[in-house]
Protein backbone atom coordinates (compact mmCIF):
# COMPACT_ATOMS: atom_id res chain seq x y z
CA UNK A 1 0.00 0.00 0.00
CA UNK A 2 0.79 3.31 -0.52
CA UNK A 3 2.18 5.07 2.51
CA UNK A 4 -0.59 7.55 3.67
CA UNK A 5 1.57 10.05 5.73
CA UNK A 6 3.71 12.47 3.43
CA UNK A 7 6.41 15.60 4.85
CA UNK A 8 5.66 19.19 5.53
CA UNK A 9 5.84 20.58 1.98
CA UNK A 10 3.28 18.02 0.24
CA UNK A 11 0.81 17.03 2.35
CA UNK A 12 -1.93 16.70 -0.34
CA UNK A 13 -4.59 17.93 2.22
CA UNK A 14 -2.86 15.78 5.39
CA UNK A 15 -1.51 17.65 8.33
CA UNK A 16 2.29 16.87 9.39
CA UNK A 17 2.95 14.86 12.45
CA UNK A 18 4.79 16.74 13.93
CA UNK A 19 5.96 14.64 16.92
CA UNK A 20 7.53 16.24 20.01
CA UNK A 21 8.29 19.70 19.34
CA UNK A 22 11.90 21.52 19.71
CA UNK A 23 10.21 23.88 22.61
CA UNK A 24 8.71 21.37 24.39
CA UNK A 25 12.54 20.70 26.37
CA UNK A 26 15.53 18.83 25.82
CA UNK A 27 15.24 15.10 24.86
CA UNK A 28 18.60 13.75 27.04
CA UNK A 29 20.37 11.25 25.77
CA UNK A 30 21.37 7.93 28.57
CA UNK A 31 23.74 6.02 29.00
CA UNK A 32 26.98 7.56 27.68
CA UNK A 33 26.97 7.96 23.59
CA UNK A 34 24.58 6.45 22.01
CA UNK A 35 25.63 4.19 18.41
CA UNK A 36 27.57 5.97 16.08
CA UNK A 37 27.96 8.46 18.57
CA UNK A 38 31.15 11.09 19.16
CA UNK A 39 30.75 11.87 22.73
CA UNK A 40 30.07 15.21 22.51
CA UNK A 41 26.43 16.92 21.90
CA UNK A 42 24.87 19.61 19.94
CA UNK A 43 22.48 21.63 21.98
CA UNK A 44 19.26 23.69 20.00
CA UNK A 45 19.23 27.30 21.75
CA UNK A 46 16.16 29.48 21.43
CA UNK A 47 16.31 31.31 17.60
CA UNK A 48 15.85 34.51 19.43
CA UNK A 49 18.09 34.38 22.01
CA UNK A 50 21.24 32.67 20.59
CA UNK A 51 23.65 35.00 23.12
CA UNK A 52 21.42 34.10 26.30
CA UNK A 53 21.43 30.70 25.49
CA UNK A 54 25.27 30.60 25.18
CA UNK A 55 25.25 32.03 28.59
CA UNK A 56 22.68 29.34 29.95
CA UNK A 57 24.96 26.68 29.20
CA UNK A 58 28.11 28.91 30.07
CA UNK A 59 26.06 28.99 33.84
CA UNK A 60 24.26 25.41 34.16
CA UNK A 61 27.51 23.57 32.83
CA UNK A 62 30.30 25.78 33.68
CA UNK A 63 31.27 25.20 29.85
CA UNK A 64 33.06 28.64 27.56
CA UNK A 65 31.38 28.35 24.32
CA UNK A 66 33.05 30.52 21.12
CA UNK A 67 31.09 31.92 18.76
CA UNK A 68 31.89 29.07 15.44
CA UNK A 69 29.79 30.78 12.90
CA UNK A 70 32.58 30.97 9.95
CA UNK A 71 35.01 28.40 11.02
CA UNK A 72 37.11 26.47 9.20
CA UNK A 73 39.76 28.88 8.26
CA UNK A 74 43.30 27.14 8.26
CA UNK A 75 43.95 28.35 11.51
CA UNK A 76 41.01 27.11 13.21
CA UNK A 77 41.56 23.63 11.80
CA UNK A 78 44.98 22.83 12.24
CA UNK A 79 44.55 22.11 15.77
CA UNK A 80 44.03 18.14 16.88
CA UNK A 81 40.62 19.56 19.07
CA UNK A 82 37.34 19.73 17.41
CA UNK A 83 36.28 23.36 17.89
CA UNK A 84 33.18 23.87 20.06
CA UNK A 85 31.02 26.60 20.11
CA UNK A 86 27.72 28.33 19.03
CA UNK A 87 26.38 28.53 15.47
CA UNK A 88 24.56 31.69 15.64
CA UNK A 89 23.29 31.79 12.05
CA UNK A 90 20.95 28.64 13.26
CA UNK A 91 21.11 29.10 16.99
CA UNK A 92 22.81 25.54 18.13
CA UNK A 93 26.08 24.98 20.33
CA UNK A 94 28.45 22.37 19.77
CA UNK A 95 30.01 20.62 23.33
CA UNK A 96 31.24 18.64 25.54
CA UNK A 97 29.24 17.63 28.46
CA UNK A 98 29.82 14.90 31.27
CA UNK A 99 27.13 13.67 32.94
CA UNK A 100 26.81 16.20 35.78
CA UNK A 101 26.58 19.02 33.33
CA UNK A 102 24.60 17.08 30.94
CA UNK A 103 22.20 16.89 33.68
CA UNK A 104 22.70 20.82 34.73
CA UNK A 105 22.04 21.76 30.93
CA UNK A 106 18.85 19.45 31.71
CA UNK A 107 17.60 21.23 34.77
CA UNK A 108 17.91 24.67 33.26
CA UNK A 109 15.96 23.90 30.32
CA UNK A 110 13.28 23.15 32.38
CA UNK A 111 12.68 26.95 32.73
CA UNK A 112 9.64 27.82 30.47
CA UNK A 113 11.97 31.09 30.11
CA UNK A 114 14.74 29.07 29.13
CA UNK A 115 16.89 29.92 25.84
CA UNK A 116 18.08 25.78 25.79
CA UNK A 117 15.47 23.61 23.95
CA UNK A 118 17.05 20.32 23.29
CA UNK A 119 20.15 18.07 23.99
CA UNK A 120 21.01 15.02 21.52
CA UNK A 121 24.35 13.42 21.06
CA UNK A 122 26.72 14.03 18.45
CA UNK A 123 26.52 11.14 15.48
CA UNK A 124 29.28 10.29 13.31
CA UNK A 125 27.83 10.81 9.37
CA UNK A 126 28.86 9.29 6.39
CA UNK A 127 29.34 10.07 2.39
CA UNK A 128 27.17 8.01 0.81
CA UNK A 129 29.11 5.44 -1.74
CA UNK A 130 32.45 6.78 -0.86
CA UNK A 131 35.41 5.89 -2.70
CA UNK A 132 38.23 7.52 -1.59
CA UNK A 133 41.51 8.03 -3.96
CA UNK A 134 44.30 8.93 -2.25
CA UNK A 135 46.48 11.13 -2.16
CA UNK A 136 44.80 14.25 -3.06
CA UNK A 137 46.40 15.45 -6.89
CA UNK A 138 47.53 18.83 -5.73
CA UNK A 139 48.71 17.20 -2.43
CA UNK A 140 50.83 14.78 -4.85
CA UNK A 141 52.38 17.42 -6.73
CA UNK A 142 53.43 19.34 -4.03
CA UNK A 143 55.82 16.45 -2.97
CA UNK A 144 58.94 16.08 -4.78
CA UNK A 145 58.28 12.76 -4.87
CA UNK A 146 54.69 10.50 -5.63
CA UNK A 147 53.87 8.13 -3.32
CA UNK A 148 54.88 5.30 -6.60
CA UNK A 149 58.35 6.99 -7.00
CA UNK A 150 57.66 9.28 -10.37
CA UNK A 151 58.58 12.62 -10.35
CA UNK A 152 56.72 15.50 -10.28
CA UNK A 153 57.61 16.53 -14.00
CA UNK A 154 56.32 13.26 -14.94
CA UNK A 155 52.97 13.21 -13.17
CA UNK A 156 52.38 17.09 -13.92
CA UNK A 157 53.13 15.97 -17.94
CA UNK A 158 50.41 12.98 -17.76
CA UNK A 159 47.61 15.13 -16.69
CA UNK A 160 48.91 17.40 -19.23
CA UNK A 161 48.28 14.40 -21.86
CA UNK A 162 45.11 14.05 -20.24
CA UNK A 163 43.92 17.13 -20.31
CA UNK A 164 44.90 17.88 -24.26
CA UNK A 165 43.34 14.31 -25.12
CA UNK A 166 39.47 14.94 -23.53
CA UNK A 167 40.16 19.08 -25.77
CA UNK A 168 40.52 16.50 -28.99
CA UNK A 169 37.25 14.14 -27.72
CA UNK A 170 35.47 17.53 -26.27
CA UNK A 171 35.91 19.09 -30.14
CA UNK A 172 34.73 15.59 -31.91
CA UNK A 173 31.69 15.13 -29.62
CA UNK A 174 30.59 18.81 -30.14
CA UNK A 175 30.81 17.85 -34.24
CA UNK A 176 28.34 14.85 -33.35
CA UNK A 177 25.82 16.76 -31.33
CA UNK A 178 24.77 18.84 -34.20
CA UNK A 179 23.77 15.65 -36.13
CA UNK A 180 22.04 13.72 -32.54
CA UNK A 181 20.25 16.84 -32.45
CA UNK A 182 18.52 16.15 -36.07
CA UNK A 183 18.08 12.56 -35.28
CA UNK A 184 16.71 12.63 -32.32
CA UNK A 185 17.84 11.37 -28.42
CA UNK A 186 16.46 7.80 -26.72
CA UNK A 187 17.15 7.52 -23.27
CA UNK A 188 19.90 5.07 -24.01
CA UNK A 189 22.15 7.76 -26.19
CA UNK A 190 24.43 9.58 -23.57
CA UNK A 191 26.76 11.34 -26.67
CA UNK A 192 24.94 15.01 -25.62
CA UNK A 193 23.42 14.72 -22.20
CA UNK A 194 23.39 12.26 -19.06
CA UNK A 195 19.97 10.01 -18.60
CA UNK A 196 19.60 12.31 -15.67
CA UNK A 197 19.59 15.23 -17.71
CA UNK A 198 17.35 13.80 -20.65
CA UNK A 199 14.43 12.13 -18.22
CA UNK A 200 14.30 15.23 -16.09
CA UNK A 201 13.65 17.60 -18.92
CA UNK A 202 16.94 19.32 -18.43
CA UNK A 203 18.33 18.91 -21.62
CA UNK A 204 15.39 20.46 -23.24
CA UNK A 205 15.34 23.33 -20.79
CA UNK A 206 16.79 27.16 -21.73
CA UNK A 207 16.95 27.67 -18.06
CA UNK A 208 20.40 27.77 -16.10
CA UNK A 209 20.31 29.18 -12.19
CA UNK A 210 21.63 32.69 -12.53
CA UNK A 211 21.30 34.71 -9.63
CA UNK A 212 21.30 31.75 -7.55
CA UNK A 213 22.99 30.45 -4.83
CA UNK A 214 23.52 26.71 -4.57
CA UNK A 215 25.14 24.95 -1.42
CA UNK A 216 26.86 21.58 -1.33
CA UNK A 217 27.60 19.98 2.10
CA UNK A 218 29.83 17.02 1.17
CA UNK A 219 33.81 15.76 0.76
CA UNK A 220 34.63 19.23 -0.66
CA UNK A 221 35.19 20.21 -4.23
CA UNK A 222 38.23 19.47 -7.09
CA UNK A 223 40.10 20.65 -8.46
CA UNK A 224 38.39 20.11 -12.24
CA UNK A 225 39.15 21.33 -15.53
CA UNK A 226 35.20 22.40 -15.94
CA UNK A 227 35.22 24.54 -13.14
CA UNK A 228 37.28 28.28 -13.01
CA UNK A 229 38.09 28.92 -9.94
CA UNK A 230 35.99 31.57 -9.83
CA UNK A 231 32.96 29.81 -9.78
CA UNK A 232 33.31 27.70 -6.57
CA UNK A 233 33.19 29.07 -2.85
CA UNK A 234 34.72 26.81 -1.05
CA UNK A 235 35.06 25.84 3.23
CA UNK A 236 36.68 23.41 5.11
CA UNK A 237 35.16 22.51 8.22
CA UNK A 238 36.84 18.84 8.74
CA UNK A 239 39.92 19.09 10.58
CA UNK A 240 43.17 18.74 9.45
CA UNK A 241 41.83 19.19 5.72
CA UNK A 242 41.57 21.82 3.40
CA UNK A 243 38.37 22.20 1.59
CA UNK A 244 40.01 20.45 -1.54
CA UNK A 245 38.03 17.19 -2.78
CA UNK A 246 40.56 13.61 -1.95
CA UNK A 247 37.28 11.61 -1.51
CA UNK A 248 35.69 12.28 -5.22
CA UNK A 249 32.44 12.20 -3.79
CA UNK A 250 31.88 15.80 -3.18
CA UNK A 251 33.00 16.80 -6.56
CA UNK A 252 30.60 14.34 -8.00
CA UNK A 253 27.89 15.54 -7.01
CA UNK A 254 28.33 19.08 -7.38
CA UNK A 255 28.99 18.37 -11.13
CA UNK A 256 25.55 17.05 -11.03
CA UNK A 257 24.06 19.92 -8.98
CA UNK A 258 26.00 23.66 -11.34
CA UNK A 259 28.24 21.38 -13.66
CA UNK A 260 29.36 23.32 -16.81
CA UNK A 261 26.90 23.84 -20.24
CA UNK A 262 29.36 22.92 -22.50
CA UNK A 263 32.31 20.39 -20.33
CA UNK A 264 35.48 19.57 -21.90
CA UNK A 265 33.97 15.83 -22.51
CA UNK A 266 30.23 15.45 -23.34
CA UNK A 267 28.10 14.55 -22.17
CA UNK A 268 26.98 17.41 -20.43
CA UNK A 269 26.44 16.42 -17.08
CA UNK A 270 25.63 19.09 -15.30
CA UNK A 271 21.81 21.35 -14.62
CA UNK A 272 22.36 24.73 -12.74
CA UNK A 273 25.54 25.55 -14.90
CA UNK A 274 25.44 29.56 -14.06
CA UNK A 275 24.34 29.18 -9.89
CA UNK A 276 27.04 30.06 -7.71
CA UNK A 277 28.64 27.04 -6.07
CA UNK A 278 29.56 26.96 -2.41
CA UNK A 279 31.23 24.16 -1.41
CA UNK A 280 31.10 23.17 2.35
CA UNK A 281 33.31 20.08 3.17
CA UNK A 282 32.17 18.14 6.31
CA UNK A 283 33.21 14.74 5.54
CA UNK A 284 37.05 13.94 5.27
CA UNK A 285 38.87 12.47 2.62
CA UNK A 286 38.10 9.33 4.23
CA UNK A 287 34.49 9.83 4.09
CA UNK A 288 33.07 10.54 7.59
CA UNK A 289 32.57 13.51 9.15
CA UNK A 290 30.49 14.84 12.62
CA UNK A 291 27.21 16.11 13.02
CA UNK A 292 29.01 19.54 14.82
CA UNK A 293 30.48 20.10 11.36
CA UNK A 294 28.04 19.40 9.23
CA UNK A 295 25.81 21.90 11.35
CA UNK A 296 28.04 24.55 10.77
CA UNK A 297 28.00 23.96 7.39
CA UNK A 298 24.73 24.74 7.49
CA UNK A 299 25.07 27.78 9.78
CA UNK A 300 27.65 28.90 6.93
CA UNK A 301 25.46 28.30 3.51
CA UNK A 302 22.47 30.36 5.45
CA UNK A 303 24.93 32.81 6.16
CA UNK A 304 25.65 33.08 3.00
CA UNK A 305 22.38 33.41 1.05
CA UNK A 306 21.92 29.89 -0.48
CA UNK A 307 18.75 29.01 -1.80
CA UNK A 308 19.52 25.46 -1.92
CA UNK A 309 21.44 22.52 0.65
CA UNK A 310 22.37 19.68 -1.12
CA UNK A 311 23.51 17.00 1.15
CA UNK A 312 24.21 13.59 -0.10
CA UNK A 313 25.16 12.21 3.37
CA UNK A 314 24.09 10.00 6.44
CA UNK A 315 23.78 8.41 9.29
CA UNK A 316 21.77 5.25 8.84
CA UNK A 317 18.29 4.57 11.46
CA UNK A 318 16.55 1.75 12.74
CA UNK A 319 13.33 1.07 12.37
CA UNK A 320 11.29 3.43 14.85
CA UNK A 321 13.82 5.44 15.52
CA UNK A 322 12.53 9.05 15.95
CA UNK A 323 14.28 11.78 13.66
CA UNK A 324 16.53 14.46 15.07
CA UNK A 325 14.78 17.60 17.05
CA UNK A 326 17.95 19.88 16.79
CA UNK A 327 18.00 19.22 12.72
CA UNK A 328 14.66 19.83 11.94
CA UNK A 329 14.17 22.74 14.21
CA UNK A 330 17.48 24.25 12.17
CA UNK A 331 15.42 23.09 8.58
CA UNK A 332 12.72 24.89 10.06
CA UNK A 333 14.42 27.74 10.59
CA UNK A 334 16.13 27.50 6.79
CA UNK A 335 12.95 27.43 5.07
CA UNK A 336 11.68 30.23 7.12
CA UNK A 337 15.00 32.44 6.12
CA UNK A 338 14.13 30.67 2.10
CA UNK A 339 16.46 28.18 2.11
CA UNK A 340 15.37 24.13 1.40
CA UNK A 341 17.76 21.69 2.46
CA UNK A 342 17.92 18.17 0.26
CA UNK A 343 19.50 15.18 1.24
CA UNK A 344 19.90 11.45 0.23
CA UNK A 345 17.58 9.34 1.39
CA UNK A 346 20.48 6.57 2.01
CA UNK A 347 21.75 3.17 0.73
CA UNK A 348 20.91 0.57 3.20
CA UNK A 349 18.52 -1.05 1.37
CA UNK A 350 19.05 -4.44 -1.02
CA UNK A 351 15.65 -4.73 -2.81
CA UNK A 352 12.94 -6.57 -2.87
CA UNK A 353 13.65 -8.30 0.00
CA UNK A 354 14.84 -5.70 2.28
CA UNK A 355 14.00 -1.86 2.23
CA UNK A 356 15.83 0.14 5.41
CA UNK A 357 14.34 3.60 6.39
CA UNK A 358 15.72 7.04 5.34
CA UNK A 359 18.51 7.95 7.41
CA UNK A 360 19.69 10.56 9.67
CA UNK A 361 19.52 13.85 8.77
CA UNK A 362 17.18 13.19 5.92
CA UNK A 363 14.06 11.61 8.40
CA UNK A 364 13.21 15.00 9.51
CA UNK A 365 9.86 16.31 8.27
CA UNK A 366 11.13 19.26 6.78
CA UNK A 367 14.02 18.06 5.09
CA UNK A 368 13.48 16.80 1.59
CA UNK A 369 14.43 13.14 1.58
CA UNK A 370 15.21 12.00 -1.89
CA UNK A 371 15.24 8.58 -3.51
CA UNK A 372 16.64 7.32 -6.39
CA UNK A 373 15.80 5.64 -9.92
CA UNK A 374 17.54 3.80 -12.70
CA UNK A 375 17.06 4.63 -16.19
CA UNK A 376 14.13 2.51 -16.54
CA UNK A 377 12.09 4.66 -13.62
CA UNK A 378 12.28 2.09 -11.41
CA UNK A 379 13.33 2.47 -7.67
CA UNK A 380 16.85 1.10 -7.11
CA UNK A 381 17.18 -1.49 -5.61
CA UNK A 382 19.60 0.09 -2.93
CA UNK A 383 17.40 3.19 -2.23
CA UNK A 384 15.90 3.67 1.63
CA UNK A 385 12.17 3.76 2.07
CA UNK A 386 9.38 4.93 4.33
CA UNK A 387 9.54 2.54 7.21
CA UNK A 388 9.16 5.42 9.86
CA UNK A 389 6.36 7.54 10.31
CA UNK A 390 6.73 10.90 11.56
CA UNK A 391 9.40 12.57 8.78
CA UNK A 392 10.50 9.06 7.38
CA UNK A 393 9.01 9.53 4.43
CA UNK A 394 10.52 10.14 0.74
CA UNK A 395 9.28 13.34 -0.49
CA UNK A 396 10.43 12.81 -4.59
CA UNK A 397 12.76 10.49 -6.53
CA UNK A 398 15.76 11.42 -9.20
CA UNK A 399 18.40 9.67 -11.25
CA UNK A 400 20.67 7.88 -9.31
CA UNK A 401 22.12 4.66 -11.18
CA UNK A 402 24.56 5.25 -13.39
CA UNK A 403 25.35 8.81 -13.52
CA UNK A 404 28.32 10.33 -15.03
CA UNK A 405 29.53 13.15 -13.81
CA UNK A 406 32.86 14.58 -12.43
CA UNK A 407 35.84 13.71 -10.75
CA UNK A 408 38.79 15.09 -9.10
CA UNK A 409 41.45 12.92 -11.41
CA UNK A 410 41.96 12.04 -14.80
CA UNK A 411 40.13 11.29 -16.90
CA UNK A 412 37.76 13.82 -14.49
CA UNK A 413 34.57 12.24 -15.40
CA UNK A 414 33.12 9.12 -13.82
CA UNK A 415 29.47 7.13 -13.69
CA UNK A 416 28.56 6.69 -9.67
CA UNK A 417 25.38 4.96 -8.55
CA UNK A 418 23.43 6.23 -5.35
CA UNK A 419 20.97 8.19 -3.42
CA UNK A 420 23.55 10.80 -3.26
CA UNK A 421 23.68 11.07 -7.13
CA UNK A 422 19.77 11.18 -7.15
CA UNK A 423 20.02 14.54 -4.40
CA UNK A 424 22.06 16.87 -6.69
CA UNK A 425 19.21 16.48 -9.40
CA UNK A 426 16.74 17.60 -7.20
CA UNK A 427 19.00 20.74 -5.92
CA UNK A 428 19.90 22.14 -9.47
CA UNK A 429 16.40 21.46 -10.40
CA UNK A 430 15.88 23.41 -7.02
CA UNK A 431 17.72 26.55 -8.32
CA UNK A 432 16.40 26.63 -11.87
CA UNK A 433 12.70 27.02 -10.10
CA UNK A 434 14.36 29.30 -7.90
CA UNK A 435 15.53 31.23 -10.58
CA UNK A 436 12.64 31.62 -13.26
CA UNK A 437 9.57 31.71 -10.51
CA UNK A 438 11.69 33.38 -7.32
CA UNK A 439 9.85 30.70 -5.11
CA UNK A 440 12.00 30.21 -1.99
CA UNK A 441 12.16 27.77 1.14
CA UNK A 442 8.62 26.22 1.54
CA UNK A 443 7.26 27.54 -1.86
CA UNK A 444 10.40 26.18 -3.36
CA UNK A 445 9.61 22.93 -1.79
CA UNK A 446 6.12 22.86 -2.96
CA UNK A 447 6.98 23.75 -6.51
CA UNK A 448 9.19 20.90 -7.13
CA UNK A 449 6.36 18.89 -5.59
CA UNK A 450 4.06 19.76 -7.69
CA UNK A 451 6.14 19.97 -11.02
CA UNK A 452 7.27 15.82 -10.31
CA UNK A 453 6.07 13.38 -12.96
CA UNK A 454 4.36 10.73 -11.37
CA UNK A 455 5.55 6.95 -11.00
CA UNK A 456 3.14 3.94 -10.82
CA UNK A 457 5.09 3.25 -8.01
CA UNK A 458 4.53 3.67 -4.55
CA UNK A 459 4.90 6.70 -2.38
CA UNK A 460 6.42 4.93 0.08
CA UNK A 461 9.52 4.24 -1.95
CA UNK A 462 9.39 7.58 -4.58
CA UNK A 463 7.09 10.03 -3.07
CA UNK A 464 5.18 12.13 -5.35
CA UNK A 465 7.66 10.91 -7.99
CA UNK A 466 10.38 11.70 -10.76
CA UNK A 467 11.89 15.17 -10.04
CA UNK A 468 11.49 17.39 -12.93
CA UNK A 469 11.58 20.95 -14.75
CA UNK A 470 8.75 22.58 -16.58
CA UNK A 471 10.37 24.74 -18.96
Amino acid sequence: MPSQRRKDGHSRGRSRSKGRQPNDGPELPTGGPQPGATGRYIVLLREDAVEQGVRALERSAGVRLKDLTGIGTAAELETDERPEGALSNIGVAVTSLDPDQLQSVGAASLDATSAILAVEAERVIYALDSTPVQPPVIDMLEQEETPAGLSVESVTGYRDSVDHLLSRIAATRRVTQSRSRRRGLSRGDESQFTWGLQVTGVAGSKLNGRGTRVAVLDTGFGPHPDFPPTRVTAQSFVLGETAQDGNGHGTHCIGTACGPRNPQALPRYGIAYEAEVFAGKVVSNGGTGLDGWLLAGIDWAIGNGCHVISMSLTDPTLPGQPFSQVFEAVAQRALRRGTLIIAAAGNESQRPEVVKPVGHPANCPSIMAIAAVDPQLQVAPFSNGAINPNGGEIDLAAPGVRVISSWPLPPYYRPLSGTSMATPHVAGIAALYAQNEGTRGQGLWQRLVAGAQSLPLRDADVGAGLVRVER
